[in-house]
This record gives C-alpha cells, structure tokens and sequence, in this order.
C-alpha cells in the first residue's frame, strides 16, 4: 500500500510540474531577426559584361563551371574533399552539435543505478550486539524543472550557435573555391608572363648579337654595345623573379588541396592559357546577394545565440525547483535483498533561491544586454563590408576589362615601334636609344597585358566570391572522426 501511495504521488507531483513548466514562458527577450538595410541597385554601372538580372542559383553553385577549364573544376573538387581547413570547420560543426545536445539534457530528469554494502563492527570491549550488516541497491532521480525557462533559453543558444557553426562551413566553402580559382589564375598568369619575358629575351640576344658584330666591324660605339647588354641582362633577370612567383602559386595551390607543396607542379607544368570569362554575369539586386553570404547568416546566428544567454542570466533571479527521489532495496541480510519488503522509497522536492548575490546577477543581464549590443553592431558592420565587397568587385571587373583593352592598343604600337626602331637604326636614321626604348616599351606592355588577362578573371573570382556563390552545391554533412579512441591513444 505505502508502494501504490508512493506511485501515485510520484505520478501527480510528475503531472503537476509538466503543466507548470509548459505554462511558463522563458524568460528573457524573444529573439527578433534583423532585416538588413540594402540598396534597391548597385551603384556600379551595369557595364562589360555585367547584368542586373537575377542570378540563378545554379550558376552560382558551381561558377567556376562558368570558366569552362575542366582542369579549374578538378582542383576545386579535390579541394572540397582534402582541405584542412574545411575539416577544421567541420569538426567545428560536430562540436556544436554535441554542444546542443548537451543543453537538450538539461530538460530531462537524471537518474543514477548504484549498490553498496555497510558492515560496522565494535571492538570487543564495547561490542554487545553482533556486527552491523547493511545490503541496498536502488536507482537515485533527480530533476530540475526548467519553471522560468533557463535550460530552454540555453537550448535556444546552443541551437543558433550550431546553425552558426553550419555557415561558417559555407563560408569556408566558399572562401576555399575562391581562392584555389585565384591560385591557379595566378599560375596561368606567371606561365603567360614567362612566356612573354622569354620572347622578349630571345629577341633582345638577336638584337645584342647584332650589335657585338657591327661594333667588332667598328660600326658602332662601345656605349651602343654595353647598352644592348645591359638591356639584355634586365630581361633575363625578370624570369627569375616570375619564376619565384609561379612556384608560390603553386605550393600554395598544393597546400589549399591538402597536400605537400610540389604536388601539383606534374600536372600544371604545361603553360596553357587562362579560363575565358563568360559574355553575360548576372549579379541580381544587393539584397539577393546578402541572403546568400554565410558569412552575413552566421553574424545573424551569433547574435540570436546571444539573445538566448540573456534568458539564461534572468533566469537566475528567479527560484530553482528540484524534485528528487529514491527507489530501492534494502536489508541486513543478503537473502533477503530480493523480497518485496526489502522496498523503499524516498521523494524529496527542494526550492532555492538566491536572495542576496550584491548585484552580480543584475550585473550578469547588463553584460550579456552589451555583449549582445556588439554582435548587433557587428552584423550590421558585416552587411556594410558584403556591399561594399561586391561594390568593390563590381567595379574593378568592368574597369579591370578597359585597362586591358588599352594595353592590348599599347602592345600593338609597341610591337609596331620595336620593328621601326630597328629599321631605322639600321638605316642610320635614329640612334640605338630608340631602339633600346622601343624594346623596354614593348616588354613591360606585354607584360602588363598578361598581368592584365588575369585580373580580369580574378575580379570575375572575386565578384562571385563576393555574392556568396560555392557553397550551395558542395555543402557536405559534416564527418565523424576516424577512430577517436586511436587518436587519444596517440594522443592526438
């Protein structure tokens, strides 16, 4: 009878405490997201190119397709796979999983199986009864009822964290694409301006040999001769220099995929010209793109994952509620543990409340209210910085196209000058510095031409990077680490 009494009450204390816990709103702020102010346009002209119509989401999922050099798609996929700082972000992302469920925990009752036994023998000159034996075995509960909604306001917090966590692997997703397209831009470019250095210095030997056969004929000065020569030098010192420059791009392009430096240097040895941009980019309206930037989803994440900490300081001005009890078995003798009057049971409700703290709690709100004051204006800085990103992006793409549309002019009378010169020198009509001139003129503009092509598709790289493309298409679910328990063996 005292077992049935002890169920029922246990049963109606249980129902009770769900119906004052689902009644109870959490305290604290409720989280409102903030829309982002953006322009009804771009302020850069749609120009070169450019268009105000709306990107497609599948363009934007794969944008280096756009460039139609398999070789480009490759890496990025090899790169999506073995990037360490994707795994890094992946981990990340596990780690506020597991956080959450953490918090989740703290809504349900815990409960703790346990056993002992207690033998107490006196000493001989005080023992008048035989020794004390004790047997129990029996299960220990223990809740915490969530009445004001702090454990609830945690759970909020630790979700928006995790969806946090989520966005910053689509950053990284989309940062990494970005920058292994702007790698292996960089490598075509240095192999283009390798090639044009080496033509110029083919060129330069002809004219230097040239001139050493007049001046052995006493046809020409000394100074014209030394000339050549140093004109000559000057070139052949700009390959090592671009030499330099390749291989940076491709270690660094080996160290984006995941591997050693050197381990692309097989497979882009061969110069092959640079991706070709497409006629048409559509880049839509400002607030499409702030809806696609994880970076901008994860500044919003951050400051909702704050609001809910501020429930969680008010909840501790308010009481704690625990229920508490005990079932079990228990009896002196061994035999005897498994009887139904070896039955015990114990419930224990507590309250507690923090009346006097000097202000700490009060004080905890207040830093919490700062704290999330400065995400606030942190997610308002990163839908500045995202404007002004793809503003910038905008801008130097359509310019970035007329300067090399002026340098290809500049090569062509360049190339035109340098055939002159040398007729006329020949002629004995100008002297050698035209010549010399013509040659200088026609290097730097080739080279500046190349430089030119590259940059035009890494402003292309850094507009699509700007309006939150790569990440739609190669979101991975995050992977569970191989063999923990080897890893803290080797204590890794």
């Amino acid at each position: 009878m005292a077992r049935k009494r002890f169920q029922r009450a246990w049963t109606g204390l249980f129902a009770l405490a769900l119906v004052f816990l689902t009644a109870c709103a959490p305290v604290g702020p409720d989280y409102v997201k903030p829309e982002p102010e953006a322009p009804q346009a771009w302020n850069s002209g749609m120009d070169k190119g450019l268009s105000a119509q709306r990107a497609t989401p599948e363009e934007l999922a794969r944008w280096w397709d756009l460039l139609k050099d398999p070789e480009l798609s490759k890496l990025v996929a090899q790169a999506v796979k073995s990037n360490l700082d994707l795994k890094q972000a992946k981990a990340r992302v596990r780690q506020a999983r597991a956080q959450r469920g953490i918090s989740r925990a703290g809504l349900f009752p815990t409960v703790d199986a346990g056993a002992q036994f207690e033998a107490n023998d006196s000493s001989e000159n005080t023992a008048r009864n035989p020794p004390d034996r004790l047997y129990q075995a029996g299960f220990d509960a223990g809740w915490e009822l969530d009445v004001f909604g702090g454990v609830r306001r945690s759970v909020e917090a630790a979700q928006a964290n995790l969806e946090a966590a989520e966005a910053d692997l689509e950053d990284v997703l989309v940062s990494l694409a970005a920058e292994v397209a702007l790698s292996y831009v960089e490598v075509r470019t240095f192999q283009a301006r390798l090639t044009v250095a080496r033509a110029n210095l083919a060129s330069q030997e002809n004219t230097y040999g040239f001139i050493q056969s007049r001046h052995e004929a006493g046809l020409t000065t000394k100074l014209a001769l030394e000339q050549a020569r140093y004109n000559l030098e000057r070139t052949r010192a700009l390959i090592p220099a671009l030499e330099i420059g390749r291989e940076a791009s491709l270690n660094r392009l080996a160290v984006l995929l995941g591997q050693a430096p050197g381990a692309v240097h097989g497979r882009l040895k061969a110069a092959k010209p640079l991706p070709v941009p497409p006629l048409a980019v559509a880049v839509g309206v400002p607030a499409e793109a702030l809806r696609r930037r994880p970076d901008l989803r994860r500044a919003e994440r951050t400051l909702a994952a704050q609001s809910a900490r501020i429930g969680v300081a008010t909840a501790d001005l308010y009481p704690r509620f625990r229920l508490g009890g005990s079932i079990g078995l228990e009896a002196v003798q061994a035999g005897d543990l498994l009887r139904s009057s070896s039955f015990f049971a114990g419930f224990l409700p507590s309250i507690s409340w923090k009346l006097f703290d000097a202000g700490a709690i009060r004080q905890n709100i207040e830093a919490q209210y700062a704290v999330q004051e400065q995400y606030l204006l942190a997610y308002q800085a990163t839908v500045l910085s995202a404007l002004e990103e793809v503003e910038n992006a905008l801008s130097g793409y359509a310019l970035e196209q007329n300067r090399r549309a002026n340098l290809r002019y500049a090569v062509d009378a360049a190339k035109e000058a340098e055939m002159l010169s040398q007729d006329l020198y020949k002629a004995g009509l100008v002297n050698f510095d035209s010549v010399l001139d013509a040659q200088r003129s026609l290097l730097e503009f080739q080279d500046q031409l190349a430089l030119s092509r590259g940059a035009v598709v890494g402003r292309l790289i850094s507009l699509y990077k700007a309006m939150g493309g790569g990440w739609a298409a190669m979101t991975p679910e995050p992977e569970k680490p191989a063999q923990p328990e080897a890893n803290r063996a080797k204590g890794l």
